[in-house]
């Protein structure tokens, strides 16, 4: 099936990524005190092992922030959403009420947000979005940084034509 709408998306705010490393130097100060000094560091410091194991704890959670991405593919058939590596959706056209790109504003941060009012959302930043309701009346919200193409690709849907595809190719 050819892809008819495809977009990658990470997380690259700038303001982000400075928390991130500005908590990374946490651990990397830790070590060199305690580890390569022979100094304790804080007032209820960790034990040598302890300080090892944070350190590796907040660099595997920079390596997720650094793989997490969410990954939006749409062809005539069905909607695919990856939330790697949380989440991996399939819908079919055919099981979709309603979709609308909207401006969804502020749900609480990015991420995957779920129990809000387009239900779950996943998005990784920015406020726009494609609003889905499905046949038996579930929500979900993807985040896209290209609205007009996919304004462009939902009007397409509405006038059926894919519907009509995949019935033939089925």
């Amino acid at each position: 099936m050819i892809t008819e709408f495809k977009e990658e998306q990470k997380f690259t705010q700038w303001w982000l990524w400075l928390i991130l490393i500005g908590i990374a130097f946490i651990p990397i100060f830790a070590i060199y005190k305690q580890l390569i000094l022979g100094e304790k560091f804080g007032t209820k410091p960790l034990s040598d092992t302890g300080v090892v194991v944070f350190a590796v704890f907040i660099f595997l959670f920079l390596l997720l922030f650094y793989v997490m991405g969410l990954r939006t593919h749409i062809d005539k058939k069905e909607i695919r959403l990856a939330f790697f590596p949380f989440v991996k959706k399939t819908t079919q056209w055919s099981d979709v009420k309603s979709a609308e790109v909207l401006d969804y504003g502020f749900v609480g941060g990015w991420g995957i947000r779920i129990w809000t009012k387009y239900g779950t959302v996943y998005n990784v930043k920015g406020s726009k979005g494609l609003a889905i309701e499905l046949n038996n009346g579930k929500k979900f919200l993807i985040g896209t940084q290209k609205e007009d193409e996919l304004k462009r690709l939902v009007e397409r849907a509405k006038k059926q034509e894919w519907l009509h595809l995949s019935e033939k190719l089925s």
